[in-house]
């Protein structure tokens, strides 16, 4: 049997074709011994920490230092950038998670393009 989905995005239309999966016990019971372990949690930790080291490279790359003499870039430059465009699936989580590591800091809770264009991403790591 064959799923199709239909989708509207932008106003052009798309179809996929997919076939079900399913996961055999073993497969799914390995799954869930890999969840209660923690692997999978070290390894999505391990990929937020390789983004942060690759965001901090693109602010010092992309930036200047500021009046405090920490390296700053405004976000729309990082958010146009066509390498950051490229290296970062989701910017704005990653924007977050490094926030709360407090590697970077910058005004407000979440960075919106267009909106938030001229806030400073200021990198407190050097």
């Amino acid at each position: 049997m064959i799923y199709t989905a239909h989708y509207t995005l932008y106003g052009r239309a798309f179809s996929f074709h997919t076939l079900p999966v399913e996961l055999g016990e073993p497969a799914a019971s390995a799954l869930k011994a890999k969840r209660k372990k923690g692997e999978l949690r070290l390894a999505e930790e391990m990929n937020v920490e390789h983004e942060v080291q690759l965001l901090v490279e693109e602010i010092r790359r992309l930036g200047s230092p500021n009046a405090d003499g920490k390296t700053s870039v405004k976000f729309g430059v990082l958010f146009r950038d066509d390498r950051c465009a490229n290296l970062f699936e989701a910017m704005v989580g990653t924007l977050k998670a490094a926030k709360r590591k407090k590697i970077i800091s910058f005004q407000g809770e979440l960075l919106l393009q267009g909106v938030h264009d001229d806030v400073d991403v200021v990198l407190l790591q050097e």
